[in-house]
């Protein structure tokens, strides 16, 4: 399943999922960008650190998701210094909630611009390349709100259904130049997102994290367990592999069956 030497554009990567897909592709030798809101000194931190690690390539892209000429020109800068752009995983994301009467417009805007409108902008930039070679792999990673909606969340719920259909989109367009397109549909995960909204949903309960936790999405969970990240990284690195080169327009779900009816 050797992905050494390719090269892996990650947005949303500076931190929960999209931080362990990075360091799981790293491990298999691929050479990275990384892209996030982290704090400078932090991001620095974990570039740093995989470049150690794992004797790989690794830069960082300063870009805002919300503006598609800095999205294009994080593509572009990745084909300058790699030469090619072999994997693209769309895992940026922002969270807001809010009643739909009372939803800030430019709150609405922006959680779709980057939620939704990011993915096909770092798409529509890789996909010529990975055209031309015959042979790239997009991942988008859709959490569990586009198949179990929650209160509040309109945009963040709209946008992620939105991604499940690109990728569909997407995978029949290119089936016939070695492109693949799937997601990745991760359940409950106490990283990233979802740990922010655990904090503030415990401040404006007053109640304790676990009450918290346990009343919320891993209710839903079966197993009563989160997903974890490094669970969701190993299927990204599957879904880029050769043994993979089958699997496209695929939505796999990573829930403990918390979607099940």
């Amino acid at each position: 399943m050797s992905i050494a030497s390719k090269t892996a554009v990650i947005s949303g990567s500076t931190a929960g999922i999209g931080l362990a897909i990075a360091r799981a592709f790293a491990k298999e030798g691929c050479n990275l960008l990384i892209n996030g809101f982290s704090e400078t000194a932090a991001t620095e931190t974990e570039r740093a650190s995989i470049v150690k690690n794992f004797d790989v390539t690794a830069i960082y892209g300063a870009v805002d998701m919300s503006r598609p000429e800095e999205i294009a020109g994080m593509i572009a800068h990745a084909e300058n210094i790699f030469g090619s752009v072999d994997i693209l995983v769309n895992s940026a994301g922002i969270q807001f909630a809010s009643p739909i009467e009372d939803f800030p417009i430019e709150k609405w805007n922006r959680m779709i611009a980057i939620n939704l409108s990011s993915a096909f902008h770092a798409m529509r930039a890789a996909i010529p390349g990975m055209k031309a070679r015959g042979w790239g792999r997009i991942i988008n990673i859709s959490p569990i709100d586009a198949l179990a909606p929650s209160p509040f969340k309109s945009a963040f719920v709209a946008a992620r259904n939105g991604v499940a259909g690109l990728t569909k989109a997407a995978a029949v367009e290119l089936a016939s130049f070695g492109v693949t397109v799937n997601s990745i549909t991760p359940g409950y995960s106490a990283a990233a997102l979802a740990g922010k909204q655990i904090s503030g949903a415990t401040k404006a309960n007053d109640m304790a994290q676990g009450q918290i936790v346990h009343n919320g999405r891993l209710v839903s969970q079966p197993n009563g367990k989160s997903a974890i990240a490094d669970q969701v990284a190993a299927m990204a690195v599957f879904l880029s592999s050769e043994a993979a080169s089958q699997i496209t327009g695929a939505d796999i779900l990573i829930d403990a069956q918390s979607t099940a009816e």
